[in-house]
C-alpha cells in the first residue's frame, strides 16, 4: 500500500533524550495545529517504509503520527537481512526504560510542533504491540490499539514487566487486535492477558481483544506474505474507531 503525501506534511524528524538525539518520522495534515497524536510503534524492523506509510494513513485520517526509530541507540535496524542475528545484536539490547523515555520525548516533540498533549494515542506492530500495551501503563496516552505484541515472557534486566504484569495498572484501555494462527503468540496467553485486565483499573477492564480467525502473525504487513486484506482493513477500522471512541480523535 502506497499513500501519498499530497496535503500532508512528512519526513524526518528528531528530538534529544537523554542527551541522544532519537530519529523520528512524522506525517501530519499540512498547516494544521491543535492536531490529535499518535504515536506509531515499529516491528522489530524498525522505522521503514511500510512504518512510515503508516504515519501517513494515520495524517491523512486527521492526525499528527509520529514513529521514533527506538533502537537508534543500539544499531540500524535496516542493516541487517537475518532477523535471528537482528535480534541479537540490536532488538534484545533495548531497555524497556530507554523506550518509554524516547515516547515521552515523542510526545513532547509532537506538543511542542502542532499536536495536542492532551489527546495523545499509540499503536504499534508485533514488537511495537508488546511496547503499545507497556506504554498504555506508564505514559500519557487516552487509549492504544494493539497488533499482535507477545503479551507475556521472561523477566529480565532490561524487560523486567511484560504486559501481563502491567495489565491491571493500565492508565488507558488497549485493543489488542491478534491472529488466530499466530503460532508466537499462543491464544492461551491471550486468555491469560483478558484475566489480568478483568481484575485491574478502569482502563484496564475496558480494554478488550478481536482475534482473527485464520489470520497469522503480521497480518497488517501489507509487505509480506503473512498479510491479510480483510483482517487489517478491518483493524484499521476498529483502530480510528477506538481512538475516538476514547477521545484522541
Amino acid at each position: 500500500i502506497a499513500t501519498p503525501a499530497d496535503g500532508l506534511t512528512v519526513g524526518e524528524v528528531s528530538f534529544t533524550v537523554n542527551g541522544f538525539k532519537v530519529p523520528a518520522y512524522r506525517a501530519a495534515p499540512a498547516g494544521k495545529t491543535g492536531l490529535p497524536v499518535v504515536l506509531v510503534i515499529q516491528e522489530i524492523f524498525g522505522v521503514h517504509e511500510y512504518i512510515a506509510d503508516t504515519c501517513r494513513r494515520f495524517a491523512k485520517a486527521g492526525y499528527l503520527a509520529i514513529a521514533p526509530q527506538l533502537y537508534a541507540r543500539q544499531g540500524d535496524a535496516s542493516a541487517y537481512t537475518d532477523i535471528a542475528k537482528l535480534m541479537a545484536e540490536v532488538v534484545s539490547k533495548v531497555p524497556d526504560a530507554q523506550v518509554m523515555a524516547d515516547l515521552d520525548g515523542a510526545v513532547a516533540w509532537a506538543t511542542a510542533n502542532g499536536g495536542d498533549g492532551a489527546r495523545v494515542g499509540i499503536t504499534g506492530f508485533c514488537w511495537g504491540g508488546r511496547i503499545t500495551w507497556l506504554y498504555a501503563a506508564h505514559g500519557p496516552v487516552k487509549a492504544g490499539v494493539a497488533w499482535y505484541g507477545r503479551l507475556v515472557g521472561q523477566a529480565s534486566e532490561l524487560t523486567p514487566k511484560h504486559p501481563v504484569d502491567l495489565a491491571p495498572i493500565l492508565k488507558a484501555p488497549v485493543l489488542g487486535l491478534y491472529g488466530e494462527k499466530d503460532t508466537g503468540i499462543p491464544l492461551d496467553t491471550v486468555d491469560k492477558m483478558k484475566a489480568a485486565l478483568s481484575s485491574g483499573s478502569p482502563q484496564a477492564k475496558a480494554s478488550e481483544f478481536v482475534v482473527y480467525p485464520d489470520a497469522p502473525h503480521a497480518f497488517h504487513a501489507d509487505y509480506r506474505a503473512s498479510y491479510r486484506k480483510e483482517a487489517a482493513e478491518d483493524g484499521w477500522k476498529r483502530a480510528l474507531a477506538w481512538f475516538k471512541t476514547h477521545g484522541v480523535a
